[in-house]
């Protein structure tokens, strides 16, 4: 199921334009994102996961449950873009600010940064805020975007410096080599958290809002049967139902560390 690979949206995406800071794609890979979070100041607690199944019960076994965050990645197929603006055509622009909001959502406004935002996204909200240094660039960063609007809170990522680093230093530690910044890359980043009001939230920079995909259990994570039938089955099974044509998928999952 997993695969070490690319990810960014399309470059020419309108909710980015051309002229906008432009980061280096980061590679979807355990060893890169665990090491981004932990500079950045998630305790060394938890960490990324390949996700090598959701289907095979032994293969999900070898992820540490439960599992805080889920970053799916995916192409950006004509499938898939007809099923974003379809949902998200009738829906108000998100608006929501402060500590009542159910999760923190960040706007993508920095190009090939899908990533970046997916790991954010992870980080910000449910299990995984337990696990953030009070003193870290990363608390500090939540702590202040937590009060401000969506467009606000996305100019605070954009100016940040300590978060351009840290993107930088993880982009450059991949396996595979890093593509041009303005290069185009099919594949895109989204985030799947169990919020502290049991929800399973869907959140992507790319939407016009937190998505929320339905309740939880108190007992279920984001690789409950439950969780992956409401979220990243949804994916497959739009993809297999359109002939099957792209199904370049593959997982991590946010969990406790091994070592």
């Amino acid at each position: 199921m997993a695969q070490t690979t690319q990810a960014t949206p399309p470059t020419d995406d309108p909710d980015v334009p051309k002229g906008r800071k432009t980061f280096v794609p980061l590679e979807n890979n355990p060893e890169v994102m665990t090491s981004l979070v932990h500079k950045l100041g998630l305790s060394p607690a938890l960490s990324f996961h390949d996700v090598f199944s959701i289907s095979d019960p032994d293969m999900l076994a070898f992820v540490p449950r439960p599992a805080a965050a889920l970053l799916l990645v995916f192409p950006i197929s004509a499938t898939y873009e007809m099923s974003r603006m379809r949902e998200d055509h009738n829906k108000p622009a998100y608006v929501g600010s402060g500590g009542g909001e159910p999760v923190v959502w960040y706007k993508q406004t920095i190009r090939n940064a899908c990533g970046l935002i997916g790991v954010l996204h992870a980080l910000s909200n449910g299990l995984a805020t337990n696990f953030i240094d009070a003193d870290s660039d990363l608390h500090k960063l939540i702590q202040e975007a937590i009060p401000l609007g969506p467009v606000e809170r996305a100019d605070l990522l954009y100016n940040s410096q300590a978060l351009e680093s840290a993107h930088q230093s993880a982009a450059a530690g991949g396996n595979s080599a890093a593509p041009n910044a303005e290069a185009n890359v099919d594949l895109h980043y989204v985030c799947f958290v169990k919020g502290n009001d049991n929800t399973l939230w869907e959140l992507d920079g790319r939407r016009i809002g937190p998505l929320n995909r339905g309740k939880l259990s108190a007992d279920e994570d984001v690789l409950s049967e439950k969780a992956l039938d409401l979220g990243v089955r949804k994916f497959l099974a739009r993809e297999e139902a359109d002939g099957g044509k792209e199904l370049r998928f593959s997982i991590v999952a946010l969990a406790q560390s091994l070592n």
